[in-house]
């Protein structure tokens, strides 16, 4: 087994994990970075089979980052849609209420600030979980990004590197002595 080489505990063939794709796509980003430099070039050797199976593997694990993402977005719909049943069966039950009190104005009164409270909590609570719901769902969508940024990243620079070719200038192949600018490809 080489340094390259990925070790999953994976036995079944299935796609990796949102873990295992961060770290399929970390070793890619180092495999690019700790290339060897192709002499005179900006290009660096990558074995092609390594480097296209572990950008599989990596590609393979994100359907999965993105269905849990479908599922914070709907588990944070049913979350708001539970707090707006609940705030509808506590008005619902101050309303019940406040009819049987309306003999007595100080009951009725009371039922009034009573049921006006229980609403205003029901609202209160309601926008709370809203909150905290849509606060959670947009950390996971977040730390999604960041995963997809550094992917387009790591295929950018991949592209990039694969890109680039020298020619030689008609002018430059008369005079064949090696001065200063030859050692410029860096700057």
């Amino acid at each position: 087994m080489t340094d390259g080489d990925i070790v999953t505990d994976d036995s079944q063939g299935t796609p990796p994990s949102s873990h295992d794709t961060r770290t399929l796509l970390n070793r890619l980003q180092e495999l690019l970075e700790n290339a060897r430099a192709m002499p005179l070039s900006a290009s660096v050797m990558v074995n092609r089979e390594e480097f296209g199976d572990m950008l599989a593997d990596a590609i393979d694990g994100l359907p999965e980052e993105l269905r849990e993402a479908r599922w914070l977005l709907k588990e944070r719909d049913e979350v708001i849609e539970r707090a707006r049943r609940e705030a509808e069966r506590i008005i619902e039950a101050a309303r019940v209420r406040a009819e049987r009190m309306v003999e007595r104005t100080e009951v009725v009164r009371e039922a009034r600030r009573t049921a006006e409270e229980i609403v205003e909590d029901a609202e209160r609570r309601a926008g709370q979980m809203r909150n905290e719901a849509e606060d959670y769902v947009d950390r996971k969508l977040a730390s999604f990004e960041v995963v997809l940024d550094r992917v387009m990243q790591t295929v950018q620079k991949g592209r990039e590197r694969l890109q680039v070719h020298v020619t030689p200038n008609p002018d430059e192949e008369e005079d064949m002595t090696i001065g200063p600018a030859f050692f410029d490809q860096d700057e």
